[in-house]
């Protein structure tokens, strides 16, 4: 380091060496910041790595910038400032597990600093540099399915999008999990249509309309796809005649790419805007396709996830404050929503404010999930009882007693209630005069919710003495399955395969016709949580503090990902991400293709309940005695 100052000094004007001067180890900014290293030299700042001295007693390392501006035309220091502003600025609205978080922004003694999350890893040029050979297709893929996410999040960022502008090995650094981190905002800018700029950006990696100044997100879109090229090939497009990439293509140097993620960067590399993939989420799905393709899909680096400081700003549109613990799962119909509670009642909600409607008391708590019919409200409560409600104000139409805890939650279709109990039966229910059709007698209670196929006339549902039926709708038995022990989450049933989890710590795949086993998986832990499933995947929670992704035709782990407790929550997949709750307190939000962190919310007690959604709102309980609506 004493070496680099005085390279640095001897090149800097003797009136302006005090400004050029590094930090000195053991210097102190702000009065909290000790530094402890320099760590990286740009054109423009120097970064440091330092200790928050306002942790004592644990050691937190941060990543302090300074600017660097020894230009002597005012108006150059001044546009200079301006841009280190901008990038604070914008760094200030970020909130992605890829972007390093912002902590400060301050300046002393004339000079400005940036006070960011201190990324422990390596920049991917500095890993070219010291790798001997080719990286392989499944790593490069875990990257650019990554960096595809974090522009994602970019480009639609509101009220304006952001232009990354310098996507380049350089600004892409890999931590000591693995995965990207997008560092040096400097030079990106929110965009507006239509407007012009100075060329500004790395030359080789950016496409040509940037050097006309303009720039869009088919800008960032090239420059990853130079930076691919550049990864695959290890030939650094500065060094090569602009825009050589389709002329030089990926296999031709380096033949152990499959030709479907050379046809990918040929894409991305387009000389004219319209010829690229027109969004970093089409440049996705096409990434993940060829991991679908070449089997690479189970193997690209997607195992488990351990936190990792996730950003929790998410602000709850509004929460609702109950008696007592919410262990079960709401339900919204018509802009309400209806849940649950261990203080016996029954709550109806404004979905969109959270405004109090009504309550219906009942004389034990619910878990049961409401289901909505008719202008009705249908649950199960520990006080053996079904009860029918009025939606409008939570009246009383009729209840049908159990002998036992109703724990399930009612499935309605064909004119019948299908609901199961502690007292070891699954009933049916006429729908409308709450009188009994028939009950199964299974002799062990009923807590997972049952699955009804009305194409096939069929009834799955587990016991607590780990057995999983078939039944018809006149309540025969077809088939049955025994586990080893209790089936407390709900089967779901699709392209005719049963898949559900035990407390035996197995997620199981059954034949829907027969019962044959198709596949068992062994997860870590017992499992109570309810699978989903979407895109040939199959996902679902368990006690050993993870979510899984399987493949659903073959068992194969996809990825996993670790809380900091076990997971009684079921997994919901809405839109392109999955939410699923941790007795860690946290409501979490991933990318379900890559098991990908992109939020999680603390509540700071238990969630059980599955999350539901409802224009682009979650909703969650806690047991903290709280309902919240979370914005995605």
């Amino acid at each position: 380091m004493e070496e680099t100052q005085r390279i640095t000094n001897s090149l800097v004007p003797k009136q302006q060496r005090a400004t050029g001067d590094l930090l000195r180890v053991g210097s102190k900014l702000a009065n909290r910041y000790l530094i402890e290293a320099q760590i990286g030299m740009g054109g423009m700042s120097t970064v440091y790595k330092a200790r928050d001295m306002h942790f004592p007693n644990v050691v937190k390392w941060v990543a302090v910038k300074e600017m660097i501006n020894q230009a002597r035309d005012p108006l150059v220091r001044k546009t200079i400032v301006r841009n280190f502003e901008r990038e604070a600025n914008i760094l200030a609205t970020l909130h992605h597990p890829s972007i390093p978080r912002i902590f400060d922004y301050f300046t002393e003694d004339n000079r400005s600093y940036l006070v960011l999350e201190f990324i422990d890893g390596s920049d991917l040029e500095a890993l070219l540099s010291q790798t001997q050979g080719f990286f392989s297709e499944e790593q490069v893929l875990t990257w650019a399915l990554e960096l595809c996410d974090v522009l994602s999040y970019l480009h639609s960022h509101k009220p304006d999008p952001i232009i990354f502008r310098d996507m380049k090995p350089s600004n892409i650094m890999i931590n000591q999990y693995g995965h990207i981190m997008l560092v040096d905002f400097g030079i990106a800018k929110h965009f507006q249509v239509g407007e012009k700029g100075t060329m500004i950006g790395t030359e080789g990696y950016a496409p040509p309309e940037q050097y006309r100044g303009e720039a869009s997100h088919l800008s960032d879109i090239y420059a990853l796809g130079a930076t691919l090229h550049h990864i695959l090939t290890r030939k650094d497009p500065r060094t090569e005649a602009p825009f050589y990439f389709t002329d030089t293509p990926v296999r031709r140097i380096n033949p152990s790419v499959s030709p479907e993620l050379e046809a990918i960067i040929n894409t991305a590399v387009q000389y004219n805007l319209e010829d690229r993939f027109q969004s970093a989420e089409a440049m996705q799905d096409a990434l993940l396709n060829v991991a679908k393709k070449t089997g690479l899909l189970s193997t690209i680096g997607l195992s488990t996830r351990q936190i990792t400081a996730a950003p929790s700003n998410i602000q709850p549109k509004w929460k609702f404050e109950c008696e007592d613990e919410i262990r079960g799962t709401g339900a919204v119909h018509d802009g309400t929503l209806y849940i649950g509670c261990y203080d016996n009642n029954l709550y109806a909600l404004n979905a969109e404010d959270g405004k109090f409607l009504w309550k219906y008391a009942t004389e034990g708590g619910i878990v049961s999930r409401p289901c909505v019919y008719d202008n009705y409200v249908f649950f199960g409560s520990a006080d053996h009882r079904v009860h029918v409600v009025s939606v409008r104000a939570g009246q009383l139409v009729w209840t049908y007693y159990t002998d036992g805890p109703v724990r399930s939650s009612p499935v309605i279709t064909e004119g019948h209630i299908f609901i199961g109990s502690d007292d070891g039966y699954l009933h049916a229910i006429n729908v409308v005069s709450g009188r009994r059709a028939w009950r199964v007698d299974v002799g062990a209670p009923i807590r997972s919710t049952p699955f009804v196929n009305s194409e096939e006339e069929s009834i799955y549902f587990g016991t607590e003495d780990g057995v999983l039926y078939c039944a018809d709708f006149r309540g025969q038995i077809r088939w049955r399955f025994r586990a080893k022990k209790a089936i407390t989450g709900s089967p779901i049933v699709a392209d005719g395969t049963v898949y559900f989890g035990s407390m035996d710590s197995t997620f199981y795949a059954l034949d829907a016709q027969t019962g044959w086993v198709i596949w068992r998986y062994r997860l870590g832990k017992a499992t109570i949580s309810t699978p989903t499933l979407t895109e040939n995947m199959v996902f679902i929670g368990a006690a050993d503090n993870s979510i899984y992704a399987l493949d659903a035709r073959s068992s194969k782990e996809i990825w996993r990902f670790e809380t900091e407790n076990q997971i009684a929550s079921s997994p919901l997949i809405y839109k392109d991400s999955l939410y699923c709750g941790s007795a860690d307190g946290n409501l979490y939000c991933l990318e379900y293709r890559t098991g990908r962190l992109r939020w999680q919310y603390p509540t700071n007690a238990p969630i059980t309940g599955t999350p539901i959604a409802y224009n682009d709102i979650i909703y969650i309980g806690s047991f903290n005695h709280f309902i919240y609506a979370l914005p995605i």
